[in-house]
């Protein structure tokens, strides 16, 4: 077995950090003789449930995901995962509640992901961006009843989604009905103030030629168009058969924004299409939750115990600088041994790795090698959104518009949502943040100051990226004041820029085809993350049902004589030593 000199270096943690290259191993005989097939389908019949037209309509999958795996496997795996996000945090919980040993990686200071929260030195929660959770996120919602944070600290918005717009008038989708899905979201389009008369009616003989229609009758029908529409912009489909312009951009571009951060011209129509089928089939599915507080408080904290209940271990600020592994012949991975990890390039040994990443994470990670699999190889043609998340405090209440007394009126305990302004998420075509909410209204437990007023967070997206993050604040308060004429009396007291340069993967037209399934061609070696396979969009429910996917993926193949763990046992290596060791 030959062990490449940097590789060797790195093992006796010798090498550098700049100067450490993969650490490949040669196969020896029995590795040469493994299998190399291709990315295989989906063996966990629970994985399968997560996909296909069923899985939208399936509410059991809260079941699933608040109940855990169902199973203990016979065979315990030493199991390695990388990234701490969601998807990672969600695989540990059902693979340490199937017997196995699990330990996380984390390459930040704090968990999360792209739903990171942390404290600043002042006290103030800082986010990555405005995490909002829609009434069809079954899977997290069955995590957080899991590990008790659901009924604590999720606030239940409104059913509505209001437009903002210059000179702060209003315009709305109203889904509240006595009747549900779908007349509450035929009569929400159609009585809407963000359109006029002429748009409105273009806008009702589009929709009423879409998937969405026909999915009212026949769902596996609708669902199979929606797919199929993977390859065009939602503006080129929307203006096909009656859409017209002003629909676009008095409403779906500030709706695309939000979902992607990309305007309607770019964002593809399957993934526009595939939110919407959801508002059309479910009346919950509309419905917006926030968090009581920030995403450490009310969504990471009570992961965090019950992982540490089952002894897993997070190493957070943990780099992972290489993924060990065999070589065939042609130079393709076979077999996963370890990861070589921290400032100290430590090889830590696992029978099975799950490299749980975003999109720029898991380009970072991959070794060169991998890519000789179009599986992998496929990751690097998807692409990513950079957004800047700006938080500015006010001495008074930004979205009070009916009553100036009570905007200026910060006095007292308004603790609990009690501030003045509106108290849910806020669209707007007229600001370059599309969404935007007052967390000290909506999510008051961590955000709300005594003695001060609103805390406006507002995600900007590509077009304002580049500028200074001095330049950000002044605009964000600049259209602001657009929006909302009567907070040009109040001050902003405090400020925060968070730029994230690599955010969700650029949901354009084609990229569906390269998104990879969470098992890979190589057996040990499992996948997860938003940007994964899954018949959802890049969102907290994305990773959550990634996460799942790959735990039920683990646990249907570890046991048996072809197992991964017996797989494991086959091709226990010694670690090599250097070839210049005496």
């Amino acid at each position: 077995m030959i062990l490449t000199m940097k590789a060797a270096a790195a093992i006796c943690m010798l090498s550098s950090v700049a100067a450490f290259a993969p650490s490949t191993f040669a196969p020896s005989n029995d590795v040469l003789k493994m299998s190399t097939a291709e990315a295989p389908t989906f063996t966990s019949e629970s994985a399968k449930k997560q996909i296909g037209n069923d899985a939208f309509l399936n509410k059991d999958l809260m079941s699933r995901a608040q109940n855990g795996p169902g199973k203990k496997n016979e065979e315990k795996l030493s199991i390695g995962i990388i990234g701490a996000g969601l998807a990672g945090m969600v695989a540990a919980m059902d693979l340490a509640d199937a017997g196995h040993d699990v330990e996380i990686f984390e390459v930040r200071p704090y968990v999360g992901g792209k739903v990171s929260s942390w404290k600043d030195k002042e006290g103030n929660h800082i986010e990555m961006g405005l995490h909002v959770f829609f009434g069809c996120y079954y899977n997290l919602f069955g995590i957080m009843k899991r590990t008790g944070g659901f009924d604590e600290n999720l606030r239940v918005k409104e059913h509505i989604h209001t437009f903002v717009n210059k000179g702060g008038e209003l315009g709305a989708l109203d889904f509240k009905f006595p009747i549900g899905a779908p007349v509450s979201g035929l009569q929400a389009f159609a009585r809407t103030e963000q359109l006029n008369i002429e748009d409105k009616f273009h806008n009702a003989v589009r929709l009423g030629t879409s998937p969405i229609v026909r999915a009212l009758v026949d769902f596996d029908g609708g669902m199979d168009m929606v797919r199929e529409l993977d390859d065009i912009t939602f503006t080129e489909w929307f203006t096909q058969l009656g859409g017209k312009r002003g629909s676009l951009d008095r409403m779906w571009d500030a709706i695309a924004y939000a979902l992607g951060f990309l305007d309607c011209d770019t964002i593809s129509a399957r993934a526009m299409l595939t939110i919407f089928m959801l508002f059309a089939i479910r009346t919950e599915a509309s419905v917006l939750r926030m968090l009581d507080g920030s995403p450490q408080t009310g969504l990471h904290d009570p992961i965090i115990k019950y992982l540490e209940d089952r002894n897993v271990k997070i190493n957070l600020g943990t780099p992972i600088r290489d993924i060990v592994h065999d070589v065939d012949e042609e130079g393709r991975p076979t077999r996963v041994h370890g990861l070589i990890a921290g400032t100290k390039n430590e090889l830590r040994k696992f029978d099975t790795i799950v490299a749980a990443c975003d999109v720029p994470g898991i380009k970072k990670v991959l070794p060169e090698s991998f890519r000789k699999y179009p599986e992998f190889d496929n990751i690097y043609n998807l692409d990513t959104v950079p957004i800047a998340t700006v938080q500015v405090r006010f001495d008074g209440w930004v979205t009070e518009l009916n009553d100036e007394a009570r905007m200026m009126d910060v006095s007292g305990d308004q603790s609990d949502g009690r501030g003045g302004g509106i108290d849910n998420l806020l669209y707007s075509v007229d600001t370059e943040f599309s969404c935007f909410a007052d967390l000290a209204v909506t999510s008051p437990g961590d955000y709300y100051k005594p003695g001060e007023g609103s805390l406006i967070q507002a995600v900007f997206d590509e077009r304002a990226f580049s500028r200074s993050n001095e330049q950000i604040v002044e605009d964000c308060i600049k259209q602001l004041h657009d929006v909302f004429p009567s907070s040009k009396k109040l001050k902003c007291t405090w400020s925060s820029v968070v730029k994230l340069g690599q955010s969700l993967y650029r949901e354009k037209p084609g990229q569906d085809k390269f998104r990879p399934k969470q098992a890979t061609p190589v057996s040990n070696f499992f996948l997860a993350g938003s940007y994964t396979y899954q018949d959802y969009l890049d969102s907290m429910e994305g990773a959550t049902r990634s996460g799942i996917m790959v735990a039920d993926e683990i646990i249907a193949r570890a046991d048996g004589p072809n197992g991964l763990a017996a797989k494991a046992k086959e091709n226990q290596v010694e670690t090599p030593k250097p070839f210049f060791a005496v």
